[in-house]
């Protein structure tokens, strides 16, 4: 029994890890996206596609993924949709 609540503790404390990057990701992304557009340089396609200053908004859209990807983990969204529709292609 023991066994159990200490996988279910690693589960848990996994989400909490995620959660935590994530979010602390993206705010750093934010916070330095200026220091890091100058460090990276521009990306040619972020600029084709999004027009004049799409590298940050290339930099800003990762920013709003890594947030709302790690929060969708926590709460398990993410799990449930990837096995909702990846599922069935691999027999489950």
């Amino acid at each position: 029994m023991a066994f159990l609540s200490e996988k279910c503790y690693n589960i848990l404390m996994n989400r909490y890890v995620v959660l935590f990057g994530g979010i602390t990701f993206a705010i750093v992304l934010i916070k330095y996206r200026i220091p890091i557009k100058h460090t990276l340089g521009d990306v040619a396609w972020a600029d084709k596609i999004f027009g004049s200053g799409g590298t940050y908004g290339l930099l800003a859209l990762v920013a709003f993924l890594s947030f709302f990807g790690s929060l969708m983990y926590f709460f398990g969204t993410f799990q449930t949709i990837v096995k909702d529709y990846l599922g069935p292609l691999f027999g489950r």
